[in-house]
């Protein structure tokens, strides 16, 4: 099923050259992303460095990346998302480039931490929302926020064999090239997307909202700020097993090639999920699919690290991790519609996702802090997972009803 669009302003091919610049967009900054875990091991040997200090470079993209989001967003809600989205692209490919060439720590976290984390806040979800919500019918937003998130789990499955077969082949440095001439087709795909910009985002209505309103709404309603906190543990648990699992798969003995297999298999399940949540998003309370996305992820964990790693376990860790994976953005945009409404959509996405990055933080250089510390992931994975039991029943109780402005706003529609 495809969303519907304002035909009345655009042609069908019109909107779906505009989607599909946004979801390539996504597509190469979360592949490209997604996948830096797999040269953690080779470039820590080469340089002579500790893992934790690539888990590091991966950590500082993590904050770069949440606290640049509520500015980024900022930005495209007041002024579009083209300046945004080609300096994000801009960005990214220095990163890269700055990452090939490292001779040691520092070059690291400054292109594939600082550089990629404030590429990703002007190149991802909370741009391509703001784009796919001018584009399609309200009552197809939230299935419309799952296919644009979908494109980045296709990046995932398709660098993945991309990276493994280069790392094998030609080496860590040669991987982070191809990476970085993928990112070049950033740049058109970006201003393909953001030719939305000239498209109204349906919120007339709301035009006497301030931000200082909006965050003042945010701040006082209690089911955000719980989706904020829930939020936090999904970027703990995430960032730590895209960042550690090449690590432990390979403490465990298994060959390398399996942590791409994990990667690709959870993009290509990312595909099917992040469509499916956002159709059921549109149907069902997000609260309760959200909630229930979090248990069952950590109950996932606890089973596959419960016991030796096999190829059985992970390759269906990988199918498990992709259902539960991106699925959760379109359902937290959704969210954040039906509580706030469009007019500083990719402003509170953008605070909500600074709490997620702060967790990704904590994933990716607590791991490697843990590890370091004992030897082992036991400990972190623990963790984990009663953080993540914890944020999911938290979650399936949260407060979702719209704002009393909201409220007053679609009395006067009906």
């Amino acid at each position: 099923m495809s969303p519907s669009f304002h035909v009345a302003q655009v042609s069908r091919a019109q909107a779906l050259t505009m989607l599909g610049g946004a979801a390539l967009m996504m597509t190469i900054a979360m592949g490209i992303r997604q996948n830096l875990g797999l040269f953690q091991a080779p470039a820590s040997r080469e340089l002579g460095i500790a893992i934790s200090d690539f888990a590091l470079a991966i950590s500082v993209q993590q904050v770069a990346w949440g606290v640049s989001q509520p500015f980024a967003g900022i930005l495209a809600d007041r002024h579009g998302t083209r300046g945004v989205a080609l300096v994000g692209a801009l960005l990214y490919i220095a990163g890269v480039i700055l990452t090939a060439t490292a001779q040691g720590t520092l070059p690291i976290v400054l292109g594939a931490g600082l550089l990629i984390g404030m590429a990703l806040a002007c190149t991802t979800s909370g741009i391509t929302a703001n784009i796919a919500a001018r584009v399609v019918q309200p009552s197809r937003r939230t299935l419309a926020f799952g296919i644009v998130s979908a494109a980045g789990s296709i990046g995932t499955m398709v660098t993945a064999p991309i990276a493994a077969y280069l790392l094998g082949s030609e080496g860590w440095r040669a991987g982070l090239w191809a990476f970085a001439v993928l990112a070049v087709a950033m740049l058109p795909a970006a201003w393909l997307g953001s030719r939305a910009d000239r498209l109204p985002n349906g919120v007339k209505n709301e035009r006497d909202l301030s931000l200082a309103g909006a965050l003042h709404e945010a701040r006082r309603h209690p089911g955000y700020v719980v989706m904020s906190v829930a939020f936090f543990v999904c970027g703990l648990q995430l960032v730590f097993l895209t960042t550690h699992l090449p690590t432990y798969l390979a403490q465990c003995g298994m060959d390398p090639s399996y942590s791409a297999l994990v990667l690709m298999l959870v993009g290509g399940f990312n595909v099917l999920s992040s469509w499916l949540f956002g159709w059921l998003g549109d149907k069902y309370p997000k609260r309760l699919l959200l909630g229930g996305i979090y248990l069952v992820r950590s109950l996932a964990l606890a089973l596959f690290f419960l016991f030796p790693p096999t190829p059985v376990s992970v390759v269906l860790l990988g199918a498990v991790m992709g259902v539960l994976w991106l699925g959760v953005i379109p359902l937290v945009n959704g969210l954040v519609v039906q509580i706030f409404g469009l007019r500083y959509l990719s402003t509170l996405t953008g605070i909500a996702f600074l709490s997620h990055q702060a967790g990704s933080f904590l994933g990716a250089w607590g791991g490697g802090y843990l590890f370091d510390l004992t030897g082992s992931y036991d400990l972190a994975w623990k963790i984990g997972v009663f953080v993540g039991l914890v944020a999911g029943t938290m979650q399936l109780l949260m407060n979702d009803r719209p704002t009393a402005r909201m409220q007053a706003l679609q009395a006067a529609a009906a």
